[in-house]
């Protein structure tokens, strides 16, 4: 009769352990961090006034690192010839000569433009990726990975709400 029991009770504990252990990575992959570039830059503002000058969707990535959906950006649709530039201070990142469409449902490119951007190491979510940063203010714009097309075999994995884009002049 106690081994029922005691069957029972391991079942409900392995549950449970379970049952936490998916509220942990749930807690711990919403969680905004402050953006991952650390130092001064050209543009700065206080948090207060990031949050107005930004939307909602534009401050949790720029400025606390966050994610957009995939396939949420029309600049992942974007084909246009033109300048890719940061949202929260307007400076040109990327050229639409160097996007591609990598299929991750974010705006990719092989290259940004020359000093445009600052990477840093990102141990988040127990892995280690390269954060990318806005050169002038900051703000977190994405990854970049080492599968990309050639010439550089990069891949930079751009949120698209964290840029704008400025069609070139006919």
């Amino acid at each position: 009769m106690s081994i029922p029991i005691l069957s029972n009770r391991r079942r409900v504990l392995q549950l449970g352990a379970g049952v936490g252990a998916v509220a942990l990575l749930a807690v711990l992959s919403s969680r905004t961090q402050p953006a991952a570039a650390g130092g001064s830059f050209k543009v700065s503002h206080t948090d207060a006034e990031w949050k107005t000058l930004l939307t909602p969707a534009q401050y949790s990535v720029l400025r606390r690192s966050g994610t957009e959906r995939p396939y949420s950006s029309p600049l992942n649709d974007e084909h246009r010839k033109g300048t890719f530039a940061c949202a929260g201070c307007q400076l040109p990142l990327f050229s639409s000569a160097t996007k591609f469409d990598s299929g991750t449902g974010w705006p990719s490119f092989w290259a940004p433009l020359d000093k445009a951007v600052g990477t840093e190491t990102d141990t988040t979510l127990f892995m280690q990726r390269v954060s990318v940063h806005c050169a002038q203010c900051g703000g977190h714009l994405g990854h970049v990975f080492d599968d990309g097309p050639k010439p550089t075999g990069l891949r930079y994995c751009m949120n698209g709400v964290a840029m704008v884009f400025a069609a070139a002049s006919a």
